[in-house]
């Protein structure tokens, strides 16, 4: 069955469409949930309520534009509606933070699951900024439009979470090339 099929057939509440729908994009759409949740919980959570938003709105798709995409968005947007829900998102003063770029030397070896921690463990607001900018590709202004916030907080955010993780890379690197000597 092809994809235009299950889609109509989910239109009408075909649970089997439904169920292969899951299977096809669930793994792609978990990596996403794990990129905007704190922890493997949190992912599953969300994946959970994405499908759900995604069946309850299959009706909504207009097969203009890549599915996986309209997906996406739903998974991206049904994680942030829960910290918005929460209130993560605090003004900070814009100007009291530079830009903080994180580079890693060719000889410093960071492994993904690691860089996969270390994002998950940053403040909400801070995370959240990090993967729509530098993850997902959205601009400022963007951002701060989904999230309801200036664009000087999205880069404030940015900037604060890239101080972040250069820490704890430059902690990790350290460490590793100590244990090695």
């Amino acid at each position: 069955m092809s994809l235009d099929q299950l889609i109509q057939k989910c239109k009408k509440n075909d649970t089997e469409a439904q169920s292969n729908i899951y299977k096809l994009f669930s793994g792609k759409l978990f990596a996403i949930c794990l990129k905007y949740s704190r922890n493997h919980v949190e992912a599953e959570d969300n994946l959970q309520d994405a499908f759900v938003t995604i069946f309850e709105k299959m009706w909504q798709y207009k097969h203009k534009g890549s599915f996986e995409g309209w997906l996406k968005r739903i998974v991206i947007n049904t994680a942030l509606q829960r910290y918005r829900s929460k209130g993560v998102f605090n003004i900070v003063n814009e100007n009291s933070i530079e830009d903080a770029s994180v580079e890693i030397e060719d000889n410093d070896a960071v492994e993904i699951d690691f860089l996969l921690l270390s994002i998950q463990e940053l403040p909400d607001r801070y995370r959240l900024v990090f993967n729509l900018y530098a993850l997902d590709g959205y601009s400022h202004k963007e951002i701060a439009k989904m999230l309801d916030i200036t664009t000087g907080t999205t880069k404030s955010n940015l900037a604060r979470a890239r101080m972040i993780l250069k820490n704890k890379i430059e902690n990790y690197t350290a460490n590793k090339n100590s244990q090695s000597l």
